[in-house]
């Protein structure tokens, strides 16, 4: 059986879609896909062994200009590549109208949420068997059953599985310490997600008193300028060089634990099943927090109420403090 998958961004949103893949393997043995992804992020479903063949897109870089796309072939050629493969089913793992549009044309059954059950109600006119799942779930979960109504296999029990190897992020930069090391993911693209740079400074002078060494990425100027402020804040702290996604990995992979506000890198830090304490101020772990193995959701609920705001920004995060945070990752 060949599938198509529609699943273009973002970066958390297409990790979320890999335990789905590892049910309809487990269930049919046979089974292959291919998989429609955002070029930003097609590194991702190569790492998963059942996924054949990855189709990339641009859609956010196509908006910005659709004439430009028009006469440069971009999306004839897309448009041939999906049509050149025949597909059993295709299943639209993202529920938005950006997504569903791309199933036009495509001579198979396609997948998707309701209209009750996607993000954009809309989506749901182009797909020939919508289906109806649960809101108020874990994203996970809901495309595990989105993939199991779709291809006719019981859901199975328990909790999904990532299965991304070890071995399939080698360490070809070089950059990870030898010792013992943490990894701080401080950056994120909604200002108020980030947790205050001076907490993060005092949380690294900690982090390397305890022996550890703390590994920064970044991923703007803005990040990394954050980076070498709280590099600067302690000893044995390492701003990491840009990396691809794949080398990312094997930073993160190589860790003893993992710090990360609510971001893409999180959820790669849950795949991979790391230990990591996730930070959530603004937002709620419940629907899209990170999801694996040894993973803490430390929530303004876990911190004391009567924390003053004083100079912290942003100030819904005063009260978690380098302190709490600390006892988190030590446990």
């Amino acid at each position: 059986m060949r599938v198509l998958i529609i699943k273009t961004s973002s970066l958390g949103d297409v990790i979320h879609t890999l335990p789905a893949i590892t049910d309809a393997c487990a269930a049919i043995p046979d089974i292959t896909f291919d998989w429609v992804v955002e070029e930003g992020f097609s590194e991702i479903p190569s790492w998963h062994p059942a996924v054949d063949n990855i189709i990339p897109v641009a859609i956010r870089r196509w908006r910005k200009n659709i004439l430009r796309t028009w006469k440069s072939g971009e999306w004839k050629n897309f448009r041939d590549q999906i049509k050149a493969n025949k597909y059993d089913v295709v299943i639209d793992a993202q529920g938005l109208l950006k997504s569903a549009i791309l199933t036009r044309g495509i001579h198979a059954p396609v997948y998707g949420l309701d209209k009750n059950s996607a993000r954009e109600p809309m989506a749901a006119r182009f797909y020939s068997h919508p289906q109806a799942i649960a809101k108020g779930q874990h994203a996970v979960e809901r495309v595990r059953q989105l993939f199991a109504k779709a291809l006719g296999y019981p859901l199975p029990e328990g909790k999904g599985h990532f299965q991304l190897k070890a071995e399939t992020f080698t360490d070809t930069n070089k950059v990870r310490p030898s010792s013992p090391y943490l990894v701080f993911i401080h950056g994120t693209t909604w200002v108020d997600k980030h947790w205050p740079d001076t907490y993060w400074c005092k949380l690294a002078k900690k982090a390397t008193e305890a022996g550890y060494y703390v590994c920064l990425p970044w991923g703007s100027e803005q990040e990394r300028e954050r980076a070498n402020r709280i590099a600067e804040s302690a000893d044995n702290a390492l701003v990491l060089p840009r990396m691809s996604l794949k080398d990312m990995a094997s930073v993160i992979a190589g860790a003893k634990k993992v710090v990360a506000v609510d971001t893409g890198l999180g959820h790669l830090t849950a795949a991979l099943e790391v230990p990591a304490v996730s930070l959530y101020g603004p937002t709620s772990p419940a629907l899209v927090g990170a999801y694996g193995k040894e993973q803490v959701h430390l929530t303004l609920d876990d911190c004391p109420s009567s924390m003053p705001a004083s100079n912290i920004e942003p100030a819904i995060f005063a009260p978690m403090t380098p302190d709490i945070v600390w006892q988190a990752v030590s446990q």
